[in-house]
């Protein structure tokens, strides 16, 4: 039950983050271990065959490459436009747009049972890319050069998703049957980790927050939620399975927000980074909400399958 109202959890959480941030903005240097943690718990659900199969089908993890590039940042520069936002702002959404996939995406993947290793490729390649897209894109749409630290965001990626995720899947092919009542329990450990990072982004973004305005923070919601649909849309319209489909929504509508801050404050303005800093809050609430609305989905369709089988056995 707990679990199941994961996204009341996360609201409630950031509410209070909102209001008492000093606690949990202390706790900045948490958000890392919990990160690797919840990875951790992703390994001991998958297995050496389940990333043989994405990389079998490079063309599901190259779709939503390009995907996320062709869609995030032209979709920025348009609610941009449309909202008419001052030009510090439109600079800032365009630079979120323009980055490449976040590990809160394999973390939302996991608890909506989307496709972890796909996810994870997805999030791999998208930052492998952006050594070139991202200061492509930025130039194409704002006419500025941005220089983009490539070897620290796959260094991070190594540390943060790579390493705890193998390690937990050679685990998991070591020991499978004894693992059954700790991996029964991860779940349940990534949603209080998840949701105190989320506590925490607030508390550290509280006066960004505050000081953004409803115009910006509605200019993060529709770009997320553009990026959210196109990538469910595309993947149907491919005829992709449910969980590919979610995965592909997943990755294109979350971004490495992280990213776009850092970028927009090093060669910017302080408001170039605020959609950066409120996409970062805004994109975990919103895959919060979308992790538990497709997890009750897939438990619903499980529960009418097992009564069908159990109504055929009794035949």
């Amino acid at each position: 039950m707990i679990a199941r109202l994961f996204p009341l959890w996360a609201i409630l959480f950031s509410i209070f983050a909102y209001f008492m941030p000093a606690p949990l903005a202390a706790l900045s240097d948490w958000i890392v271990p919990l990160l690797m943690v919840i990875m951790f718990g992703m390994g001991l659900t998958l297995t050496w065959e389940d990333f043989l199969r994405v990389f079998r089908a490079p063309g599901v993890i190259g779709l939503g490459v390009v995907l996320q590039y062709l869609v995030m940042p032209l979709a920025a520069l348009l609610v941009a436009k449309v909202l008419a936002l001052p030009t510090e702002v439109m600079v800032g959404l365009v630079i979120v747009g323009a980055c490449p996939g976040g590990t809160a995406s394999n973390v939302i993947c996991y608890l909506a049972r989307a496709d972890v290793a796909l996810s994870i490729a997805m999030t791999a390649v998208s930052t492998l890319v952006a050594v070139l897209a991202t200061p492509a894109l930025v130039w194409l749409y704002l006419g500025e050069t941005l220089p983009v630290p490539v070897a620290a965001m796959l260094l991070s990626l190594v540390k943060i998703v790579l390493l705890p995720v193998v390690g937990g899947t050679l685990i998991n092919s070591l020991l499978r049957a004894r693992l059954d009542r700790v991996r029964d329990a991860f779940p349940l450990i990534s949603v209080a980790a998840i949701v105190l990072v989320i506590g925490i982004i607030v508390a550290l973004n509280q006066s960004r927050i505050a000081s953004g305005g409803a115009l910006v923070m509605l200019a993060v919601v529709l770009h997320n939620s553009i990026g959210l649909a196109a990538g469910y849309g595309v993947a149907r319209l491919f005829r992709f399975d449910p969980r590919r489909a979610r995965t592909l929504a997943i990755e294109v509508g979350m971004q490495n927000s992280g990213l776009g801050v850092a970028l927009a404050v090093k060669h910017f303005t302080a408001m170039a980074a605020l959609p950066g800093a409120l996409f970062s809050v805004w994109h975990n609430l919103s895959g919060a909400v979308l992790a538990w609305y497709w997890r009750r989905q897939e438990e619903s369709a499980e529960a009418v399958q097992a009564g069908e089988d159990a109504r055929g056995n009794v035949r």
